[in-house]
């Protein structure tokens, strides 16, 4: 079928999260053509956050303080650049986001209340109701951008292709809108397509995340960083549901504890932090313990208790869904699939190796998470990285003449749910070579049924580049190599992958 073909005079966001949201709103004043394939407020990973935004708001707090623990958590992998752009800027995003409506809970005095969470060395995650940011804040700047002038928002619309000249550079996208392929030209693409929790069984994120903007901006050449980190959140609530609602690690900010299958608390066994210690080790702890003992529960009987209703609604919800009552029984949890640090590489801004091309969220790589992304910097950057990308992609010249498509079939779902089987059995919290070349064989033969599609394109980047790092580091563990070796980023092509997937290709 012959695609329509449209030419949009401005910027061009693809993903409605808040990183698609808040590029939207600083491209003005030129014209913005949002595109989405879910409703507004569903299908992000934004609108799921419940911890908060993490910024140094408090008199007791600095953005300095800020960008050091960001730096510490991701374990040598950290762009101390980015880090501490995130964190001076990080203020005054949350600060807009509340002028925009967003409800955050407040002190008696007026300021900002906020949590305290793993490796943060200060309470500094500004929180809507105990576990509520992420739907809150995305109900106030989805107002916003709805009431934008500049901004066109349209829904139905799934990215299939990117459209690139003979000099690399991007010049739009080829979408299916409403079941009918349109390609739309534009000055600049900003793709904020969230992550990749979709390739995995087991994961917090939305399943229509799948990696797929990431695949295609791999197919069209542009230049990946530290695909192989995957974080995997500790506490999913273990209750059979796809995806695993969460269990926000704010509940062991306020005491909660983590038993064995026998009651007793483990985590001062894995680390002096105990439960405040970095996601990563908590992740491998319960991981443990499940796998040896049968089981780990978080305990916020005494923590939290009767106010479970109130204080942490979403929690308490999921809970009594699944036949947990949190008030009174402690919660299985299980780690599961809910952030990428890795991602398009891009600069302060927002641009990738690709002309016209823009990044923002989680499918980019700022290089500001590291290894080991620091608990609720992720709406941060998403705020943060969001407005600088619209702001710089505003300023694109458009270009002229004949371009061609970077098109990916769609993976069939049985192909898919073989695949997230496979991605959390081999790629998931602990990880070897072996397992990490059954998984590239899976990947190659599921090519050569279905075409290159651009999930698997996304999964083949994870695997490949797992399996060519031969340490253990923040969220990327090798029990056959489990010590850390040399703190180098990663950064790679799609086609420097050798086509077997077993490793790279000879330089």
């Amino acid at each position: 079928m012959m695609a329509e073909r449209l030419r949009h005079d401005g910027v061009l966001v693809v993903g409605a999260g808040l990183a698609g949201l808040s590029a939207a709103l600083a491209a003005a004043p030129a014209k913005v053509l949002l595109l989405t394939e879910a409703p507004l407020n569903h299908g992000c990973s934004s609108a799921w956050a419940q911890g908060g935004v993490a910024a140094a708001l408090s008199a007791d707090d600095a953005p300095e303080l800020h960008a050091e623990d960001t730096v510490a958590a991701g374990a040598g992998l950290v762009d101390p650049e980015a880090a501490r752009l995130l964190a001076a800027e990080g203020p005054a995003a949350v600060r807009r986001l509340a002028a925009l409506g967003a409800p955050f809970d407040q002190r008696a005095d007026g300021g900002f209340a906020q949590s305290l969470e793993a490796a943060h060395s200060k309470a500094r995650v500004a929180r809507v109701k105990g576990d509520q940011a992420g739907r809150a804040i995305m109900e106030a700047v989805t107002v916003a951008a709805l009431a934008a002038p500049h901004i066109q928002v349209k829904t139905g619309a799934k990215l299939v292709g990117l459209l690139q000249d003979a000099t690399g550079r991007i010049r739009g996208v080829l979408a299916r809108i409403d079941g009918q392929p349109v390609e739309i030209a534009a000055k600049a693409v900003i793709l904020a397509a969230g992550g990749i929790g979709g390739l995995y069984a087991v994961t917090t994120t939305p399943a229509e995340l799948k990696g797929e903007g990431l695949g295609l901006a791999a197919m069209a050449g542009a230049v990946i960083a530290d695909p192989e980190f995957v974080q995997f959140h500790p506490t999913a609530i273990d209750i059979g549901r796809d995806p695993a609602p969460l269990a926000t690690e704010a509940l062991r900010g306020e005491g909660a504890k983590l038993l064995d299958g026998a009651g007793r608390p483990f985590m001062a066994n894995y680390h002096p932090a105990a439960e405040l210690a970095p996601r990563d080790v908590v992740a491998r702890a319960i991981h443990a313990e499940r796998a040896v003992r049968g089981g780990a529960f978080l305990d916020a009987r005494e923590a939290v208790g009767a106010h479970f209703p109130e204080e942490f609604p979403a929690v308490f919800a999921a809970c009594m869904g699944g036949g947990i009552d949190p008030r009174v029984q402690p919660i299985p949890v299980a780690p599961a699939c809910h952030y990428h640090m890795g991602g398009i590489a891009t600069d302060m801004d927002g641009r990738t190796s690709l002309p016209g091309l823009y990044a923002a969220g989680e499918c980019a790589s700022t290089g500001v998470h590291g290894a080991n992304r620091l608990a609720s910097n992720s709406l941060l950057e998403a705020a943060v990285f969001g407005e600088r990308a619209g702001r710089a992609a505003r300023d694109e010249r458009p270009a002229s003449g004949p371009y061609a498509v970077v098109t990916a079939p769609e993976l069939p779902d049985e192909a898919l749910q073989t695949l997230r089987q496979a991605m959390s059995r081999e790629a998931g919290v602990v990880r070897d070579a072996e397992g990490l070349g059954r998984l590239m064989l899976l990947i190659g033969d599921l090519e050569a049924r279905h075409g290159r599609a651009a999930s698997l394109a996304a999964a083949r980047l994870v695997a490949a580049c797992a399996l060519n790092r031969r340490e253990s580091r923040g969220g990327h563990f090798r029990a056959d190599f489990p010590e850390a070796a040399a703190p180098d980023r990663t950064f790679v092509t799609l086609d420097r992958i050798d086509p077997a997937g077993l490793r790279y290709a000879a330089e």
